[in-house]
């Protein structure tokens, strides 16, 4: 009975809201391409969610046959003219097909109309976190601090910097920095890195250089992450807590700049990855989706909706990789195709392609073992 209910337990707890995150999100996706792909005339054949064998699903009057299949780990959606579900086109049944045919096909379409179609489904992804953000704002607004120090921590790189409680931090690296949130996000993100500061001091401006330590933190869910820190706190007396209410247009505009900012801090992460001041370990892959989702689901819904929003930034920059396979892969492909006046080669594509999936599957192999690793380590 205890082992029924741990797997009772493990289901509803992890795999279930990991099954909602992914299917919103993949969902929401897919959807911008096949809304984008029939206003550009394009027909989709199929429209799944998951792969493998169909469990239940209905034919519309379009002829778009709309799946729930049964590995809900992705999904895609088929047009008329593709070799498959990573829309590789078919030259051989394009070449079948009549001038009619040939025009509503995806490989047959104008350069912009494929172009249009492909751009799509990351552009839903970042659609979808812009209004979830937004509406997040809009219900409970943002909780704030003024960057004030309160108290720098003894031996710590602020205290080396000659940073003293009452500064108020002005810019770091030109960025201005309204709220406290706003020092800790950009130093988190720049370990090992020389920051130019500068704080206000007794009315003076003061500029400093600090480089934030790589340090490692632990979240209340016990996972494990290094970031950077210098060593500043602050608190009521300081930091003036207190929440922020938007409106509809403040709080969209709030939306974009909290999507924007996980896009930078993707950016930043890779490339403080190849210049080694961060390790690539901590790349997750399905299985930190899923445990993370079980572990955001105990703090309620909204937090399982910031998730979504969070995970859709993820997947519509990732895609955007320019990566055969990938939505990103298709774009280039149509960039030389605009700069040449031509395709590329029938040949040409087949190898880009199964590079891609290679890469794609290599990607996937090491950040499941990032996984496995952290579980079991």
């Amino acid at each position: 009975m205890d082992i029924l209910t741990s797997i009772g337990s493990f289901l509803i707890g992890t795999i279930v809201p990991f099954l909602l995150v992914l299917t919103a999100v993949v969902f929401f996706h897919e959807l911008g391409h096949y809304l984008v792909g029939r206003w550009c005339g394009i027909r989709a054949l199929a429209f799944s969610v998951g792969f493998g064998p169909e469990l239940i699903g209905w034919t519309d009057k379009r002829g778009t046959r709309w799946r729930l299949s049964a590995v809900p780990l992705g999904g895609y959606v088929r047009f008329l003219g593709d070799e498959n579900a990573a829309s590789a086109p078919d030259t051989g049944s394009i070449a079948e097909l009549s001038p009619e045919e040939r025009r509503h096909s995806l490989g047959g379409a104008d350069l912009w109309r494929r172009a249009a179609t492909v751009a799509a489904g990351p552009l839903a992804n970042f659609v979808l976190a812009i209004a979830v953000f937004s509406a997040l704002f809009l219900m409970d607004g943002r909780m704030v601090a003024d960057p004030v120090v309160a108290r720098v921590q003894p031996g710590s790189a602020a205290a080396a910097a000659g940073i003293a409680p009452g500064d108020r931090f002005v810019s770091i690296d030109g960025a201005r920095t309204a709220t406290f949130d706003d020092v800790r996000r950009i130093v988190s993100q720049r370990p090992g890195e020389r920051l130019d500061m500068v704080l206000s001091r007794d009315g003076h401006d003061v500029s400093l250089d600090i480089t934030p330590r790589s340090s490692e933190i632990t979240d209340r869910f016990g996972n494990t992450m290094q970031v950077g820190l210098i060593g500043v706190v602050t608190d009521q007396s300081a930091g003036n807590f207190r929440r922020i209410r938007y409106g509809p247009v403040e709080a969209l505009g709030q939306g974009a700049l909290e999507s924007w900012r996980i896009v930078a801090h993707t950016g930043l992460y890779i490339g403080n990855i190849f210049a080694g001041r961060q390790s690539a370990d901590e790349l997750g892959g399905p299985i930190r989706v899923a445990q993370v989702s079980g572990q955001v689901a105990t703090l309620g819904v909204v937090a399982l909706i910031h998730l979504v929003a969070v995970l859709s930034v993820s997947i519509g920059l990732l895609n955007l990789m320019p990566i055969p396979m990938l939505d990103g892969g298709h774009l280039v492909f149509y960039a030389i195709e605009g700069a040449t006046g031509r395709p590329l080669g029938e040949r040409i594509q087949e190898a880009a392609f199964r590079f891609g999936l290679a890469l794609v599957l290599m990607l996937m192999v090491f950040a499941t073992w990032n996984d496995v690793s952290r579980i079991f380590g």
